[in-house]
């Protein structure tokens, strides 16, 4: 049984169904079970949660990059699949810290000030939330203190920059000049990206790894977890 679930939940998000009132990539999928739906039913017969994260959204998700890349899947459909990932980790947030599965490392993420773009953002953030990781979003036009205060209280292991305009790079590079000011910077990995920003532009401004979308940025984010070099 856990093994059937486990396949319809990753079925279901690489339709991006979230619940069974939504239509699938698909047709004829309205009125099925979709990810929320699934997860409480795993969740109800135990399930174990690691299982249903690694082997339900995790991989599924791994199949929808595999699909981005090969443009058989456009924004659109990835966001539809990443929201059904947030809603089942959401769902599920209760029961990790009953489950003993330790999180890979939290991360603080947000979009720097000047800049009120965030779908990137909030798709890295759900990508990293599926991948096993602590998650607290900061939001769009954050100001540089805000983002050294939030280090200081937070503890994160790792911080998420983004910025989608050229005019707001800059700022990125003044937010880490404030974390070694403030004596936090080597207590942080900092990962960038956006549509503006590189590797090269990485190295320039001290970043420890750049993302160049939100599943190259999970693959950077996994590489420092595991003390590697943020090339993927």
């Amino acid at each position: 049984m856990s093994g059937d679930i486990i396949e319809l939940i990753k079925e279901n998000v690489i339709q991006g169904r979230v619940t069974r009132d939504d239509e699938g990539i698909e047709e004829g999928t309205i009125g099925q079970p979709g990810v929320t739906e699934l997860i409480k039913e795993a969740l109800a017969s135990g399930v174990d949660v690691s299982d249903i994260i690694n082997n339900g959204l995790t991989a599924s998700m791994k199949v929808v990059g595999q699909k981005f890349e090969n443009e058989e899947y456009y924004i659109p459909d990835m966001l539809a699949s990443a929201e059904a990932v947030g809603a089942g980790m959401q769902l599920m947030e209760p029961y990790l810290a009953q489950s003993g599965v330790k999180p890979k490392g939290k991360v603080l993420i947000a979009t720097v000030k000047g800049d009120l773009h965030e779908i990137g953002k909030n798709i890295v953030s759900i990508l990293l939330r599926g991948a096993g990781y602590i998650v607290k979003d900061l939001g769009n036009d954050v100001e540089t203190q805000d983002i050294v205060k939030a280090v200081r209280e937070e503890k994160p292991d790792f911080l998420g920059l983004s910025a989608l305009l050229t005019s707001t790079m800059v700022t990125m590079e003044d937010t880490i000049k404030a974390l070694e000011e403030n004596g936090l910077r080597d207590k942080v990995k900092i990962i960038i990206g956006g549509a503006p920003v590189s590797e090269e532009f990485a190295r320039e401004i001290g970043a420890d790894g750049y993302g160049a979308d939100g599943f190259h940025a999970i693959s950077v984010f996994e590489n420092l977890s595991a003390g590697n070099s943020a090339t993927p």
